[in-house]
């Protein structure tokens, strides 16, 4: 058994074969999952998992080069957004709603949380590490 790190091993596996610019989905108990994409399920009651504890979890086993918000998190979800905006350094692009959940048919997967605020998604772009 792993010691410490992500110990789902769906997650851990989805992590592990990443190549640079692959996509990867947090979302909310409510965000669609496009025909096609696989879903990992981590709900298990109105806010349990939180969107913020697995975005801690995934982004601190993840070599992440750009973030993807929909831009009304910014009017509709200020707490997350100041989270979100706090915790990346990296590059955030913000695009609308109906074009983020476009993207993430393109995504390798989308894991769902048990958030129940609106626009707590994000799609985090994969880096490399040299």
């Amino acid at each position: 058994m792993k010691k410490h790190g992500i110990l789902n091993s769906e997650i851990a596996k989805i992590l592990a074969d990443l190549g640079h610019t692959d996509l990867i989905v947090i979302g909310d108990a409510g965000l669609p999952t496009p025909s096609g994409v696989k879903k990992i399920d981590l709900a298990l009651k109105p806010g349990t998992p939180s969107f913020q504890e697995v975005i801690e979890v995934v982004s601190d086993d993840m070599h992440i080069e750009k973030v993807y918000l929909a831009s009304e998190i910014k009017e509709n979800n200020r707490s997350q957004y100041e989270f979100l905006k706090n915790h990346f350094t990296q590059d955030i692009e913000f695009i609308s709603h109906e074009e983020f959940k476009q993207l993430t048919a393109n995504a390798k997967v989308i894991i769902r949380t048990g958030e129940i605020t609106p626009y707590s998604n994000c799609i985090l772009q994969a880096g490399v590490f040299f």
